[in-house]
């Protein structure tokens, strides 16, 4: 049902990565939650960590909003199915404000985000090595879109009293609002490795006391009432609300949607499938959305951590190995030999497997020479090489996941290399910006770099949940 709804929300943008965008939209975040609003975290694009710390600082899930991966038609859906009931909502920008996907105009950047949810944006400017050309610079991105509302300016990494006023000159004379100024904290600096920073799974303690000093941070350089005030602008939004259980005709065929206008829980079978989710340390990649959609295609959703368990949860007839960090604990990973036993029979009983990138290594022979699953003939190993983009990609193999044929937008993200990178039966063929097959697709495993977004597509939870439905 489309309707109209009013959540008071704000875009964190800044001109360029590493201005600081991170720190004060997850600040903001826990400072707005210690006052005891319910706030909605969103992040632009399809980034996986940020949304780990936007959930320490809300406690509710950190949600994507991708607008190349699930098309400009999900995002205010997606935002509003996030945000009911929300006191606020912030979305973290990704990269600079007018950033988007390669060679596609305003196509996933935060500006078309902002758009899409007619948010006001908040500049923030690493103004670190300038001074009054702070006012040129807000000048040109306030100006290049007039459909983009730059509503104020947080400053960060101010050196001085003087260089604050110095700045809080420069941007009077230009007539856009400083919202906040933040000087230089290395002490709530959060670590970093090679494919950005280390998630919350893996410093969990450190990570909360992260946050913490971020929401102080916040406080004392910005002006929070300011800021509400901003988010208070932000007119209603008319749509109609994302929902995982009316996500796709296809559900609705099966008896799986909800009934017209009363709201009944979906008709599943009696005895539902049980999914099996890597998670822990090891797995940390995963879109909220995701485990949604395996409920409400007739899924129970348990969750295992491949460092510790000794063997899949029980009554498992469907296995999900996301994203994450498996180079980082190859060893653990490896000398856990009860779970690998019990995944590689699981894939050779022709159980429904879906592995997305450290899936893919996972399920391997070897990853950097240490044993793993050994379900594809296939080792793996890391590389100099940052492999990064989005993809367009069309299904080459029937699987599991898939049908033949099935076409969906993804994301590379992953400094490893895997060899041969494609079996006899690959899982994609990708169709922009190269093209080239991908992935492997035997027995019931479906494994690939790719990282999807399934609210793009829910026929795919659908087709995986009937599949495992369909294990004795």
């Amino acid at each position: 049902m489309v309707t109209s709804f009013h959540v008071p929300r704000l875009v964190i943008a800044a001109p360029s990565s590493g201005s600081g965008k991170t720190t004060v939209a997850t600040g903001l975040m826990a400072a707005f939650a210690e006052r005891g609003l319910a706030v909605s975290p969103h992040k632009a694009g399809p980034d996986y960590i940020d949304p780990g710390y936007h959930a320490l600082a809300t406690g509710r899930p950190g949600r994507n909003l991708d607008a190349f991966m699930c098309g400009p038609e999900l995002v205010a859906p997606l935002f509003a199915h996030a945000a009911a009931g929300c006191g606020l909502a912030v979305v973290e920008g990704v990269m600079g404000l007018y950033d988007g996907a390669a060679g596609r105009g305003e196509l996933a950047s935060t500006a078309q985000v902002a758009k899409l949810l007619r948010a006001p944006v908040v500049l923030v400017v690493d103004a670190s090595s300038q001074s009054r050309s702070v006012a040129a610079l807000v000048h040109g991105f306030a100006s290049f879109d007039p459909q983009v509302r730059l509503g104020g300016v947080i400053l960060n990494k101010v050196g001085s009293d003087r260089h604050e006023v110095m700045l809080r000159e420069a941007l009077e004379e230009a007539g856009m609002p400083v919202l906040g100024v933040l000087r230089r904290a290395p002490q709530v600096a959060t670590p970093s490795r090679h494919l950005g920073l280390v998630p919350v799974a893996e410093r969990r303690a450190d990570a909360l006391a992260a946050v913490a000093a971020l929401a102080a941070q916040v406080r004392r350089g910005c002006d929070l009432d300011a800021l509400m005030a901003l988010a208070r602008t932000a007119p209603p939004l008319t749509c109609e609300a994302w929902a995982p259980d009316s996500a796709s005709p296809a559900f609705e065929a099966r008896g799986l949607g909800r009934s017209p206008g009363n709201g009944a829980a979906p008709a599943h079978p009696a005895i539902r499938p049980v999914v099996a989710v890597a998670g822990g340390p090891a797995f940390t990649f995963s879109y909220a959305e995701h485990a949604e959609l395996l409920r409400a295609a007739g899924a129970d959703v348990v969750t295992f951590d491949p460092l510790r368990d000794e063997a899949l949860p029980e009554g498992t007839t469907g296995l999900v190995i996301g994203g994450g960090f498996p180079e980082v604990y190859a060893p653990e990973l490896s000398a856990n030999e009860p779970l690998r036993g019990a995944v590689a029979r699981f894939a050779e009983a022709g159980g429904p497997v879906a592995a997305e990138c450290a899936g893919l290594l996972y399920l391997a022979q070897s990853l950097d020479g240490k044993p793993m699953c050994g379900v594809l003939d296939a080792d793996a190993r890391m590389s100099e090489r940052l492999t990064l983009g989005y993809r367009e990609a069309v299904a080459v193999s029937d699987s599991a996941l898939a049908a033949n044929g099935t076409r969906l937008r993804g994301h590379e993200f992953h400094r490893t290399v895997i060899e041969p990178g494609a079996g006899a039966a690959p899982a994609w063929g990708f169709t922009h910006p190269e093209r080239r097959v991908e992935g492997f697709v035997q027995q019931g495993v479906h494994a690939s770099y790719l990282h999807t977004h399934w609210a793009a597509e829910p026929s795919v939870a659908l087709r995986f949940v009937e599949a495992a439905a369909a294990r004795p």
